[in-house]
């Protein structure tokens, strides 16, 4: 089975920075993207970068609200992927999970972590 990890979660100071991490391992097909998502307490789950392996290469597309602030990257030899965030805010205070999508044969996989806490706090 797919196993997808996340880590780097904690508590930040509003402006502070985090880094997450995801390892995703036990994949057969290749991992054609990657994305993290969060949720904070009483709303819905919401994409907050995704990054997307073409033949010309990455393409990543953020939510209005990280712009500027979050940075999406990933290492395919170790099948890694990385949410940089910087100037954190509290309302980026949530549960952010990674997700990562294969396709073979039988049609696309996607495989979700358990989600590590980010909380922004004074």
């Amino acid at each position: 089975q797919v196993q997808v990890v996340e880590s780097g979660g904690g508590l930040v100071q509003p402006g502070g920075s985090l880094r997450l991490s995801c390892v995703v391992s036990g994949h057969s097909y290749r991992i054609y993207a990657m994305g993290w998502y969060r949720q904070a307490p009483g709303k819905q789950r919401e994409s907050v970068a995704t990054i997307t392996s073409g033949t010309s290469g990455d393409s990543t597309n953020y939510a209005d609200s990280v712009k500027g602030r979050f940075t999406i990257s990933r290492d395919n030899a170790k099948n890694t992927a990385y949410l940089q965030m910087n100037s954190l805010k509290t309302e980026d205070r949530a549960v952010y999970s990674c997700k990562a999508s294969t396709r073979g044969g039988w049609g696309p996989k996607h495989s979700w972590g358990q989600g590590t806490q980010v909380t922004v706090s004074s």
